[in-house]
């Protein structure tokens, strides 16, 4: 099998400040025409998105935000409609069933081409507490400023 391009389309830059990411993984999104080829262009958010499981064990990207295509006229679908993740059921059943017992919750991470299909990856995720965040804001600052004194020093 052929190695497969990566193209990134969206990243949630968000979901790695706000939650721990334990797990990822990689889904399929049901989407009609005119929403693949908005994202073709680059016109996808998922910066206030979410994951949800039903009762039928179907799983559901709300909130991802795909611009109507320009040229789409009456196809176009609404931007922000719930759209279908296509995972196996068995790995939707393993996933409902820890997020049902330890207080994880799905987070979509990426939205990506891989070959001619699009991806969405997704991360079981636990939330992060205030000192958490600050603990991360505190050691990015102590690596930038190791990394200025480094550069200046070979100047």
């Amino acid at each position: 099998m052929g190695k497969e391009s990566i193209k990134l389309i969206a990243n949630n830059k968000k979901a790695y400040h706000e939650y721990f990411i334990d797990e990822k993984y990689e889904t399929g999104i049901e989407l009609f025409g005119t929403e693949v080829k908005s994202i073709r262009m680059g016109k996808c958010s998922i910066k206030e998105s979410f994951v949800r499981i039903d009762s039928k064990n179907e799983m559901y990207i709300c909130g991802m935000n795909i611009s109507p295509y320009e040229k789409g006229n009456i196809f176009n679908k609404d931007p922000l409609r719930v759209r279908k993740l296509l995972m196996h059921k068995e790995e939707i059943r393993r996933l409902n069933a820890k997020i049902a017992e330890k207080g994880y919750t799905l987070v979509p991470l990426q939205v990506y081409f891989k070959g001619s299909l699009v991806k969405v990856e997704i991360g079981l995720a636990r939330g992060k507490k205030l000192y958490d965040k600050r603990d991360d804001i505190a050691k990015k600052d102590q690596r930038r400023e190791v990394e200025r004194e480094f550069k200046q020093t070979f100047r």
